[in-house]
């Protein structure tokens, strides 16, 4: 699956499972890290933690296994890297102290309306 359709289903998945808050950041004219940033949050770290599980399994489903996963004992912020596709899973708070969508504002915001739910 390209990045395009990763990131799409990452994001159906997410909302799927009612994380908040969620936006995509395209950043690959910006940095070589991967060509868009998923941000989502949950509203508590057992939240956090079953959403970033949901992601994975679902994609693993499809085939699509991270490269790397980093901060599953801290459950405040989960990190799936799909090398093209970094999906950031965070505390509610905790996505707040980072505002990632400030440090990569010279991104493109993605429109993702026509993937979430009403």
């Amino acid at each position: 699956m390209n990045a395009k359709e990763l990131m799409e289903n990452a994001v159906r998945i997410l909302d799927s499972k009612k994380a908040r808050d969620i936006r995509v950041i395209r950043v690959g004219d910006l940095t070589i890290l991967g060509e868009y940033f998923v941000i989502a949050a949950g509203s508590s770290s057992t939240q956090v933690k079953m959403l970033a599980d949901e992601v994975e399994y679902q994609l693993g489903q499809k085939g699509e296994k991270p490269h790397n996963v980093e901060g599953y004992k801290s459950e405040n912020w989960i990190v799936l890297d799909y090398t093209d596709v970094i999906v950031h899973v965070f505390y509610e708070e905790t996505r707040d102290f980072y505002d990632l969508e400030r440090l990569w504002a010279d991104g493109e915001q993605i429109d993702i309306s026509h993937l979430l739910t009403k």
